[in-house]
């Protein structure tokens, strides 16, 4: 069995109900959302409308709308930002690096000048990605590491924006 996050109400689900404004695209079965931590510009991630925390708990109609969507938001990142390349990840349980107990898929246009290495940015900013067995995470050491990569609201708003705008018809 996977440790699974504990974050109690949900950020993703309180976002998706509270936060429309960080919506750029929807379908029966997800939501893909501006990601408030930009480890690279126009960063986004694909969420489950329902509430599931890991890819072993989605239907296969689930799986098939996350694809869709990834697929959608990386051709308007393509259009938006022009960068290098695209990742994909997705994390499971906290020895993964899962912090949100959604599941989410992230889609990251890979900048010129990034810094992040390859694979996951977030994994060049802390050392390995899993936990003590038995611990629960300690937010503690986030600050740094979130301070470089949290965005504005107003810098949210125009990067979700101009993701709709470069969405495919």
């Amino acid at each position: 069995m996977l440790e699974l996050p504990t974050r109690d109400p949900c950020d993703l689900c309180v976002a998706a109900a509270e936060e429309q404004w960080k919506i750029i695209d929807e379908s029966e079965h997800t939501l893909t959302v501006i990601n408030p931590w930009q480890f690279e510009v126009g960063q986004c991630c694909v969420i489950t409308r329902r509430h599931v925390a890991t890819l072993l708990d989605l239907s296969e109609t689930e799986c098939a709308a996350v694809m869709a969507a990834a697929k959608r938001i990386a051709a308007a990142q393509v259009r938006a930002y022009r960068p290098l390349g695209i990742l994909t990840f997705q994390n499971n349980g906290v020895y993964s690096g899962q912090e949100t107990p959604h599941f989410h898929f992230h889609v990251v246009p890979r900048q010129p000048g990034s810094d992040w290495g390859i694979g996951p940015p977030q994994l060049a900013t802390f050392d390995g990605a899993g936990r003590m067995q038995g611990t629960a995470h300690d937010p503690g050491d986030d600050a740094a590491r979130r301070a470089r990569v949290r965005a504005s609201r107003e810098q949210l708003v125009a990067a979700a924006a101009l993701l709709r705008s470069q969405l495919p018809a």
